[in-house]
Parts: C-alpha cells; structure tokens; sequence
C-alpha cells in the first residue's frame, strides 16, 4: 500500500474529527446555553447536557489544580505526537484512519483543556432511570478509532502495519 494515501486517510480523519469536535463545541456552549438551561432531549435515549470534564476518560481523575490540567495538557499533547509518528509510518488504511480518529480526539479535547479549563462534554446516553457517562466528538472518536485499531489487530493484519526498518543506518 502506498504509505501516502494512508497518511492522506488519517490526516484528512484528524482534521474532520477535529473540526466536528469544535463545532458541535462551540454551538453547545454558544447556541444552546446549556451551562443555564435545562437538558435538550434529542431523543427518549440522548439529551443534550454540560459536564466540564476534568479529568481523563469516564471522569476519572478529576484534576481541580492547575498542575493537574498542565499534566493532562501535555499528555494530549504527547499522544497526538506518538499517534503522528505512528501514522506517518502506517502503511495500511484502516489503522492510518484509526490512527487519525483517535488524534483528531486527543487534539480535540487538549485545545480544550489549554482554551477553556476543561474537555466539554455534552452527550448523555440513557435508558429509563440508567445513564452513560457524558461525552462528545472527540470522545467517539477516539472509542471508534481503539475499536477499529482492536479489529484489525483480530484480522492479524498488524504485522503490516508499519514500515519495517531500514538496513541502511543513515537512512
């Protein structure tokens, strides 16, 4: 496979999923006002609301300090570089687009933490009286790029997944 239509697939996902997590951001914080408003139901199953996460996935590890939200910053920093390298030696689609996804949602959510304190979560999956936990764009994203990182890795296509190292030191 040509390593540029892999690096092309995962960067062009990066960017979409970055710029989906922004937006529906942006219009959440912007538009609907739910930080003052009551829940927006979408359906008898999703309701729009605002939860300033900060902490890490699930809520886990709430950090109230800024030396934890530093922390966090620079582990989503160090993230989307590893996941980078990672794509940049991809030579298969479906990983590269894994690969973008899950960048695109690490980007995602440390422009927040920098930008605004905290990831903004806004989707709240439920069922009668049971509740998911809340989350947003990038958050999928990064959950559907594992599950497709995990599925290939069943296929037992991983082997091929990057370029194997040069023979020759200097290059």
């Amino acid at each position: 496979m040509d390593k540029s239509r892999a690096r092309s697939l995962g960067l062009n996902a990066a960017l979409a999923v970055l710029i989906a997590d922004q937006a529906t951001k942006f219009y959440v914080l912007n538009t609907l006002d739910l930080e003052h408003a009551e829940p927006v139901a979408l359906s008898p199953m999703v309701d729009l609301v605002l939860v300033w996460n900060r902490g890490i996935s699930y809520g886990l590890f709430q950090q109230n300090a800024d030396l934890g939200r530093y922390f966090l910053i620079l582990l989503a920093l160090g993230a989307a570089i590893g996941f980078g390298i990672w794509l940049w030696h991809s030579l298969r689609l479906l990983p590269a687009f894994a690969i973008g996804l899950i960048a695109g949602g690490a980007i995602g959510n440390g422009i927040d933490r920098i930008f605004r304190g905290a990831v903004v979560d806004f989707v709240l999956l439920h069922w009668q009286e049971w509740r998911w936990y809340v989350f947003n764009v990038a958050d999928a994203a990064i959950v559907l790029g594992v599950a497709l990182l995990l599925y290939d890795s069943w296929l037992g296509n991983g082997q091929e997944n990057v370029t194997p190292p040069s023979k020759d030191p200097l290059s």
